[in-house]
């Protein structure tokens, strides 16, 4: 019993003196990585009348630096067509480096590709509005996007097929 109490006094102790044993993570820094802006029509594009069809392309990629750096990257590729043409292509890749300290590899993977881009979307998104705007057209303005349930999603898709099973929906 004394063993017991002896090995929690020196956890207690360790964690009063500043120890750092608990899983930490955060966002240290957000930044446009890379950023393209297209209007290849103009000024004919904005005299059409008819409203283009807008299609909206989002990707995330993770790696890392060091041991306890991450930079997760969001890119989203805009493209609005219309009958007569292409009237802007906005790209953006948008990232945040995470620090990452005592976290199971699972909950990490969850974290950077679910959690993180839910946190930094809204800055691209306002991005995404304002280089729209810019462009000349009205501001973009994309739906919050659930990031982890769409994670969840992929996650359960690759484990179906490793494990050989047909996707639900396929006939």
């Amino acid at each position: 019993m004394a063993e017991e109490n002896h090995g929690s006094l020196e956890a207690d102790m360790a964690a009063a003196n500043g120890s750092d044993n608990g899983p930490t993570v955060g966002i240290i820094n957000q930044y446009i990585k890379d950023m393209s802006v297209e209007n290849p029509n103009a000024p004919e594009s904005h005299q059409w009348e008819q409203q283009p069809q807008i299609d909206v392309q989002f990707n995330i990629g993770s790696r890392s630096f060091g041991d306890e750096m991450h930079e997760v990257e969001l890119k989203i590729n805009v493209t609005a067509k219309a009958e007569q043409g292409t009237a802007f292509i906005v790209e953006l890749a948008y990232a945040a480096m995470v620090g990452m300290r005592n976290v199971p590899e699972d909950q990490a993977h969850a974290f950077l590709f679910g959690e993180a881009p839910r946190i930094i979307f809204p800055f691209a998104r306002r991005i995404l509005a304002d280089a729209v705007r810019d462009a000349g057209f009205p501001p973009l303005m994309l739906e919050p996007m659930d990031f982890n349930t769409l994670y969840l999603q992929q996650l359960a898709q690759k484990q179906a097929a490793e494990a050989g099973e047909q996707p639900a929906g396929n006939a």
